[in-house]
């Protein structure tokens, strides 16, 4: 057996392991279960991969939840020089025989599955032949509905322990509260697992969160100084492209990132920012998987993260390079109901789940008790459009429904569409002239993309039928006309999106047999965004005992870097010196709103909010009707 810090230093160039993955490794190799709760960043893949390699032979079979996860801990591993593989949906039975003879004699040493491909009796069938050293199951959280990201599949992992009752396991997660290890342990039946975690408290993470009236005036204070990679998380697609838009407009270079674009924009965005090119990557919670750059300094939210254990992941990405960071929740307490409303109109209840299922054997015309065997081209902003019900809680509805194996959704590409008018001016006058719908669509498309009589344009035609009040079919009609016309090239988006029924359609009876795993998972997402917005307005006890606590660490003493704790010794040093400063500066300038405050007093410490209230109590202040305090004179 070649020992473990040699694998170590061989393949990733390290002399020692970080603290407790030496432990595990150890533990591992004496072919004990392990439950591994490590933070972001601490390298958990190196716990099950080091262990596999000290011997010169044997597999290791990993599940992990999603293909675009396993493809970057594949593409790592062969970028190592090691032998690595993952099954996924596209390969051929041929193609899956051919990785099985690998595995079986010796040429791959690691075989990624997702935990729905290991349900096929043909691939346990297979896993029985190969030499299997390790099990590991990434992402083990999935597993518990109190998890954050539970999938019904990962309670179906327990028959590897039937299949292979003499192979150890070692359990992986990064966010995982007490009832989710028991879970854990539970579920995957493990045998007496020896339990790691590694405290979630950062040294050198500093947790703040600002409270402002102007999220992006604060942003863009916040990080126009910094030259190092930050990463600002938007919440919504939307968001995203207005705050890069907001960042560039100001002098700043950044980036936008999430999962609406098409792969080679996703990858642009990407190398860009890795080569710090454009150091500011502007992202939904899409951006994140892989991303290990360990020079990250700051990391921003501008909407509230979902949970507690979302945000821990986010904010982990910050200084991991061990230098002084920041991670930053930029907060509008006057937006905090209405964000929890939205969020919670967001989440799918029964009733919803079942007129949705309802909606799509109607539009896809299956009979009672049939399961087409074909697969339907599906868009989706089309079907929510066809039926008025909104997109996002359809979406989660669907990705429900998928994680539950009623329907399943492939996607082979993401393209826009594209559209350049290619006619002259006179020619498009004399075309207006005789066709007033098509002169109505051709003056929205100048009026809302510049540049489009230069170069294709993508183009988002449900906003364009929104403008127009016209059906999709209609529009798409009139384009595809005027390209047959040559007055535009019409290029529509290559829409490779498939819906395939997986059950006999029986109505409402097959949404009742998940009824209780839907409303209770509606209410595990409710109360971790109450948490979370609870982690928000609590500005009276140090942040990271409050994540400790919510994680069930006992760890009882102050950080002594997060916002609260420097506003304590802040206000013990200087209890009214604040005050007068505020009162000063309004006696110059005027009204200000609090972001101004900040950025004039170089302050975005909570007790300086704390004051603004205090001298409103006190009526000293006064909020006028632009949200800008004044001297009440």
């Amino acid at each position: 057996m070649i020992p473990a810090v040699d694998i170590l230093q061989k393949y990733w160039g390290f002399t020692e392991f970080r603290s407790p993955q030496d432990e595990i490794i150890a533990t591992v190799q004496q072919q004990q279960d392990v439950i591994a709760l490590l933070p972001t960043g601490s390298g958990k893949s190196v716990c099950f991969q080091v262990p596999t390699l000290t011997d010169s032979e044997g597999v290791c079979l990993v599940i992990s939840p999603l293909v675009a996860l396993m493809k970057d801990q594949v593409d790592h591993l062969q970028q190592k020089g090691i032998k690595a593989v993952a099954i996924s949906g596209s390969l051929s039975k041929d193609d899956i025989i051919r990785i099985f003879d690998n595995l079986q004699y010796g040429h791959t040493r690691f075989l990624y599955l997702s935990p729905e491909r290991l349900q096929s009796e043909f691939i346990q069938e297979k896993l029985k032949q190969i030499p299997l050293k390790l099990i590991a199951i990434d992402e083990a959280h999935c597993i518990s509905e109190w998890g954050h990201d539970f999938r019904p599949s990962y309670l179906k992992l327990a028959i590897l322990k039937e299949l292979f009752p003499k192979i150890n396991t070692i359990a992986l997660t990064a966010t995982a509260t007490k009832r989710v290890l028991s879970d854990i342990s539970k579920h995957l039946a493990l045998d007496h697992p020896k339990i790691f975690k590694k405290s979630l408290t950062r040294t050198n993470l500093h947790l703040e969160v600002i409270e402002s009236a102007d999220k992006l005036g604060s942003l863009f204070h916040l990080i126009q100084t910094t030259q190092e990679p930050v990463i600002v998380y938007a919440g919504s697609r939307k968001n995203c492209q207005r705050t890069s838009k907001f960042l560039n407009n100001k002098g700043l270079k950044s980036v936008y990132y999430h999962a609406g674009l098409a792969q080679n924009v996703k990858e642009k965005a990407f190398t860009s920012w890795v080569a710090e090119e454009t150091p500011i990557m502007v992202a939904t919670n899409a951006f994140g998987m892989g991303i290990d750059k360990a020079n990250v300094r700051i990391v921003v939210h501008i909407s509230v993260p979902n949970s507690i254990e979302n945000y821990v992941q986010e904010a982990g990405r910050a200084g991991r390079d061990g230098v002084m960071s920041r991670a930053v929740i930029i907060e509008e307490p006057a937006d905090l109901s209405t964000a929890q409303n939205l969020f919670t109109k967001s989440i799918p209840n029964v009733k919803f789940i079942k007129n949705l299922y309802a909606h799509l054997n109607q539009f896809f015309q299956v009979t009672y008790g049939e399961t087409p065997l074909k697969k339907f081209n599906f868009q989706l902003a089309s079907f929510c459009q066809h039926y008025k019900i909104p997109i996002v809680r359809s979406y989660n509805s669907l990705q429900l429904l998928e994680r539950e194996e009623i329907i399943k959704l492939s996607s082979s590409s993401n393209n826009f569409t594209k559209i350049k008018i290619t006619a002259t001016n006179e020619r498009l006058f004399a075309y207006y002239q005789r066709n007033p719908l098509k002169e109505k669509i051709i003056k929205v498309l100048l009026r809302t993309y510049d540049g489009i009589f230069e170069t294709a344009s993508i183009v988002n035609l449900h906003n364009i039928t929104k403008k127009l009040g016209i059906p999709f079919k209609t529009l798409d009609k009139e384009l595809n006309d005027s390209h047959i016309d040559g007055i535009i090239n019409y290029i529509p988006a290559k829409n490779n999106t498939t819906l395939q029924f997986l059950k006999p359609r029986e109505d409402t009876y097959t949404i009742n047999r998940i009824a209780k795993d839907v409303e209770q998972q509606q209410k595990v997402k409710i109360e971790k965004y109450q948490r979370m917005v609870k982690y928000i307005v609590n500005s009276q006890e140090c942040r990271n005992k409050q994540l400790s606590a919510y994680f069930g660490e006992s760890n009882t003493a102050d950080c002594g870097i997060c916002d609260v704790c420097k506003a304590t010794m802040n206000t013990i040093r200087n209890p009214s010196v604040l005050k007068e400063q505020i009162v000063q500066l309004l006696q110059i300038k005027g009204e200000l709103n609090s972001a101004e405050i900040m950025r004039k007093l170089s302050n975005t410490d909570k007790n300086l909010l704390d004051e603004i209230r205090s001298l409103l109590d006190s009526e000293r202040i006064i909020l006028t009707s632009q949200n800008k305090y004044k001297l009440n004179e």
